[in-house]
């Protein structure tokens, strides 16, 4: 898309900025004038867009969410095979996180801060409450559909939720720690290659079924 056929919105701008803050130091360590000097704007033209900084904070987490929605959605939606449909949420979800680097860390850190939203009937509180709940139902679908059709072991659908969390989302969010612990960055060409393949094979062995023994034939590593 050509920036100059199609300009960022204000609203995009100022979404843009508070993602890397609020990624960057949390919720209570970004205040709404940074975020207005940030974007070029005054306060008051921010509270224009925004009605306060937990709508401004819920907003991001919204888009974010959006657009992993947008990436894994189709692989969610799919009646594939469950271990064909399982490998391609995790490359999808992995190339969502990957091309918005800020998202990770800015997703495990919103499960730590929800107690700054008392308002839970809030509207926007609920949007990001339905697209959460929309993403994880649709997952969690796959893995009962690969029980139901023998494919996968009878295993706990939350369990294996928190691991692909645990296994993408802190992963990528895991920083200087992560770099250090691969020698190399996380978002190298080889180390997402080597992510994605590790994950799906972690997730595999993990739901498969009893295999006929210890002589069966091992499986290829999915590309």
């Amino acid at each position: 898309m050509d920036p100059a056929i199609h300009p960022q919105s204000t609203r995009d701008k100022i979404l843009d900025v508070a993602e890397a803050r609020f990624s960057q130091r949390g919720f209570a360590g970004v205040g709404l004038q940074e975020l207005a000097s940030a974007a070029g704007l005054g306060k008051s033209s921010l509270f224009h867009h925004f009605s306060g900084k937990v709508q401004l904070y819920l907003a991001v987490l919204d888009r974010v969410l959006e657009r992993i929605e947008l990436h894994v959605a189709p692989a969610l939606a799919s009646d594939a095979e469950p271990r064909a449909a399982l490998d391609r949420v995790v490359d999808t979800l992995i190339d969502s996180l990957v091309e918005h680097p800020t998202a990770p860390r800015l997703l495990l850190r919103a499960l730590f801060e929800d107690d700054e939203f008392p308002d839970e009937q809030a509207p926007e509180v609920q949007a990001v409450d339905r697209r959460l709940h929309s993403l994880v139902s649709a997952f969690h679908a796959v893995v009962e559909r690969g029980v139901a059709r023998g494919v996968f072991r009878k295993v706990s659908a939350p369990d294996t939720i928190q691991t692909l969390i645990g296994a993408t989302i802190y992963h990528f969010a895991s920083g200087d720690f992560g770099r250090e612990l691969f020698g190399e960055p996380l978002l190298a060409a080889s180390a997402v290659a080597r992510r994605k393949r590790e994950v799906k094979l972690l997730l595999r062995h993990g739901l498969r079924t009893p295999g006929p023994g210890p002589n069966e034939t091992p499986e290829r590593n999915p590309t």
